[in-house]
């Protein structure tokens, strides 16, 4: 499901459990009285009156302050993290869950007391009191949750999301197995272009590409499909998207469109390179002046480390997809083991250049990292080895400072690696 759909799926939600919630106010008392005409309630009028009353006024007042908090608290951890991640613990589904069933608790209580002495019967319906029941432990434990997930908004709770959701997506999308030898670009030269498909419209993300389906119709056609955008990218007005090469005859534009699905914004869906971006994203956001917090700049090197170490492992040249007899049938742009590494270092070097915790933690990263990479890989990282011991020389004039700034360390100020030569 689109991240759109999703977002529209999200907003019905509280608008289903309020109809939901007026439905059942209205016919449950009817069902009881056809049913149970005999069964009546010890609670009084007076008393059943006064708790739905109080059900209803609370649960209207619990509504506001909850979500105004919860939106407050949203709003401010997107200036301290990134915007782009807090818009994710926004949409989560619990929100829109707490909210229907805050909402339906409240429609309900004033829905039953509709029921009350009706007729001046001085009947209490014991449905409605039970149903009115259970929607409070339900109001309660969507409370909890709705804590829960505000308690997520804490940084390293926020960083273990990210990296999460970072580790999730290169398990389903790269394979097992080493493959550290890049391939060079798709060469097209002995085929025809047969077709071009180009976005109209408003810019848009590319958010996942369907390989199978593609697959199928350039097998179909005899051709091979380029998809000309990379995952991530954002497509604009008279971008190519689609080129289709060698086939026989033309592919439906409307199944090679969705092929590829395209949002308002990036998600983590065949993306893993999101993930490291908001992990950076926050790394030099704490490095800022106005926040000056290395501490969590470390901290989300944690998170990176461990995705770079995941991604170093697995087969990184997958662009290239063949049908069930072998030949190509379609060429998908992703990342390279490079692009991955400056995307994971390059701007937190950049911002974290004067900073020892930084940099110390970042030496301790590309050595740890070098022998859990194949061999092939491996030069990738001692250039950044030496990019690093050039920013350290560049931006420390004491030679005491260079010296405390050039050693690994794990914490970045805590307990650096020894020596053994040293005397």
């Amino acid at each position: 499901m689109s991240s759109h759909k999703r977002a529209v799926s999200y907003r019905l939600i509280p608008a289903i459990y309020a109809g939901t919630a007026i439905v059942a106010g209205l016919t449950v008392p009817r069902i009881e009285s056809f049913f149970f005409p005999g069964l009546v309630s010890t609670v009084t009028v007076g008393q059943a009156t006064a708790m739905y009353s109080a059900i209803a006024s609370g649960m209207l007042a619990l509504t506001g302050i909850v979500f105004s908090v919860a939106f407050v608290m949203i709003q401010f951890s997107a200036s301290t993290y990134s915007p782009r991640l807090v818009a994710w613990i926004e949409r989560e589904p619990v929100i829109a869950h707490a909210l229907g069933t805050f909402t339906a608790t409240f429609l309900y209580a004033l829905a039953a007391l509709l029921w009350v002495d009706r007729n001046r019967s001085g009947n209490v319906p014991v449905g409605s009191l039970l149903v009115v029941g259970a929607l409070l432990l339900a109001s309660m434990d969507m409370f909890i949750r709705l804590i829960r997930l505000i308690g997520l908004l804490q940084v390293n709770r926020m960083l273990i999301f990210t990296g999460d959701r970072g580790r999730e997506v290169i398990a389903a999308t790269y394979p097992q197995g080493e493959s550290g030898t890049p391939q060079g670009p798709v060469d097209f030269g002995g085929f025809t272009c047969a077709q071009t498909l180009i976005h109209r419209g408003k810019p848009r993300s590319v958010q996942a590409v369907d390989v199978a389906a593609l697959v199928n119709f350039a097998a179909a056609a005899g051709g091979i499909i380029e998809v000309a955008v990379a995952v991530g990218d954002t497509v604009i007005e008279t971008m190519p998207v689609f080129r289709v090469y060698g086939s026989r005859q033309p592919i439906n534009e409307r199944k090679l469109w969705a092929g590829v699905q395209l949002g308002d914004e990036r998600t983590f869906e065949q993306d893993p390179k999101y993930a490291i971006r908001l992990l950076v994203d926050i790394a030099i956001r704490a490095l800022s002046p106005a926040i000056n917090d290395p501490t969590t700049a470390v901290q989300a090197l944690d998170q990176i480390e461990d995705l770079l170490t995941r991604l170093g492992q697995r087969n990184l040249e997958i662009g290239a997809y063949r049908d069930n007899k072998g030949d190509l049938r379609l060429v998908v742009p992703f990342p390279a083991w490079e692009d991955l590494v400056r995307l994971a270092l390059d701007e937190i070097c950049f911002c974290g250049a004067t900073s020892v915790q930084v940099m110390r933690r970042m030496n301790a990263l590309i050595a740890d990292l070098i022998p859990h990479v194949p061999e092939a890989r491996r030069p990738v990282l001692h250039s950044w080895q030496q990019r690093a011991k050039a920013t350290i020389a560049r931006s420390f004039a004491d030679e005491e400072e260079r010296t405390e700034a050039l050693k690994e360390d794990r914490q970045g100020l805590g307990v650096p690696r020894r020596d053994p030569h040293a005397t």
